[in-house]
């Protein structure tokens, strides 16, 4: 069996048909609802469609999926099919011991097993396709029995947990200065360093640290929702996310000064560059992009043109795959809007990003000797930025309501106006409102972890992001209690 994913713009461009052209196979697409990524299976030798599995890609994409789930849907279901080929049978007839065969290779006996989550996303969805099998009357029964507590023989062997893992100040200012920044431990310039854009990434870690959230939320941030283009009346940057919003739930992010500023340094320094090399490769591309026109700062709406056709869009409700495909007539012609380019012109993708993550661990560990803070033994994530937010913010908002007072005093204060104050004021409840929890208990992991924290901050993230006066090489000299160039007196 052979997987395809559905592809509306290569459609009206590549096909060629007698029967229909592509521009007609397109329409019918979007006039059936199949949207893109929407996974495709066909037969290996007539290349047929097979069924009930494109019936079952259908109300994925029914479902209004994201393309890359779908994607990810059809290479997982793709691969099962695999597994059972080899095992002279297919999908329909699986039996539990097949899927438990299965189960113990991926996690136990492939050259690379796959951990606890990945497992868990896998086995939920084979559950999922085998209950829409049997909705559908395509099977009489599931394949796995449900024993005790609804678990069965594909649930993970062990609990999911949340894996919170936080830096410290020193740690933050290593990953972003000498990881990701080109710079050595004593705050010289790297000379070896060979990454590119070293202030990107350094506004990307402080737009991640200063808002606290999801790599998808800051990573396809557009210029107009920091006030950062012409027509532009920036003071503090405040907006709504929601179509990049993990289950697109609505909320606002405020974006500090501090962080602002260090994206302002990106743009005003490398951006520029980025932008001029890629013009013509985006003029030549425009009719794939969505050019807009108009940009509307105070509703945060955009227009423009889209393959051929006028489009209007609230700036929230673009989702990430229309955001890096954003243009505007910039200063030196066609220019993405995003606020992180490539040497593409356009938004970095997740791959792009990692791969910016994995060069500066591999230089952290590189350059690191006795100055440098403790480095644990996985490298950092984009993620561990937001929980670093988390647990920065929580204890702060504590002291802050706490004050001086005495706790009579205090629990006085905290109760005076009980629901509504305990809603507004509590400082769990911000932080899981800020962080975008769908509810306060998956915040509530977070507490066992404010008692570790090393340091104590008079504000959440002082000298943290943007430049400020402290050099990396001052931080880690005031640790050792030495001077910054290595002698015994500052």
């Amino acid at each position: 069996m052979q997987l395809f994913t559905v592809d509306r713009a290569l459609v009206e461009r590549y096909l060629q048909s007698d029967v229909l052209s592509g521009a007609e196979v397109a329409a019918l697409l979007e006039h059936r609802g199949i949207s893109d990524g929407t996974p495709i299976y066909l037969d290996d030798e007539t290349l047929l469609p097979v069924e009930p599995l494109n019936s079952w890609a259908t109300s994925l994409s029914y479902a209004d999926l994201d393309a890359s789930t779908m994607r990810d849907y059809g290479r997982i279901i793709a691969r099962l099919d695999r597994h059972q080929s080899g095992r002279g049978a297919d999908l329909l007839s699986a039996t539990e011991s097949d899927l438990v065969a299965y189960k113990r290779l991926r996690t136990r006996h492939q050259r690379r097993p796959i951990e606890t989550a990945a497992w868990s996303k896998e086995s939920g969805l084979i559950d999922r396709f085998y209950g829409f099998l049997v909705d559908n009357r395509h099977l009489d029964r599931r394949p796995v029995r449900v024993a005790a507590r609804g678990r069965n023989a594909l649930s993970p062997r062990l609990r999911l947990r949340l894996d919170i893992r936080h830096m410290t100040f020193e740690q933050y200012r290593y990953f972003r200065d000498v990881g990701l920044g080109g710079q050595l431990p004593d705050a010289q310039v790297n000379r070896s360093f060979r990454g590119s854009a070293p202030h990107r990434g350094r506004a990307g870690a402080d737009l991640a640290l200063g808002t606290g959230s999801r790599w998808r939320e800051w990573a396809t941030v557009l210029l107009p929702e920091l006030g950062i283009g012409p027509g532009a009346a920036r003071s503090a940057a405040e907006f709504t996310v929601q179509a990049c919003a993990k289950y697109g739930k609505v909320r606002t992010i405020y974006v500090p000064e501090d962080a602002l500023d260090s994206v302002d340094t990106y743009c005003l320094l490398e951006r520029p560059e980025l932008a001029r090399a890629a013009a013509r490769t985006l003029a030549r591309k425009h009719r794939d992009l969505f050019v807009v026109k108009a940009i509307d700062y105070a509703d945060g709406r955009v227009r423009g043109t889209l393959q051929g056709v006028e489009r209007e869009y609230a700036i929230s409700a673009m989702p990430a795959h229309l955001r890096r495909i954003t243009v505007h007539e910039g200063e030196f012609g066609l220019e993405a809007l995003a606020v992180f380019i490539c040497r593409g012109g356009l938004m970095p993708g997740a791959d792009s990003w990692k791969r910016y993550r994995h060069a500066a661990w591999r230089r952290m560990v590189g350059l690191a000797d006795e100055t440098t803070p403790h480095l644990p033994a996985k490298r950092w994530r984009w993620h561990d930025l937001r929980h670093t937010y988390a647990l920065q913010l929580l204890p702060y908002l504590e002291n802050l309501m706490d004050g001086e007072e005495p706790d009579h005093a205090r629990r006085q204060r905290r109760h005076r106006s009980y629901l509504t104050g305990h809603i507004r004021y509590n400082p769990l409840l911000i932080v899981s409102r800020r962080l975008g929890h769908s509810s306060p208990e998956t915040t509530y992991a977070y507490l066992e972890y404010t008692d570790d924290l090393i340091h104590g901050f008079e504000e959440a993230f002082r000298n943290w992001l943007g430049d400020g006066e402290a050099t990396y090489a001052q931080i880690a000299a005031h640790a050792l209690g030495v001077g910054a160039n290595g002698g015994g007196t500052p």
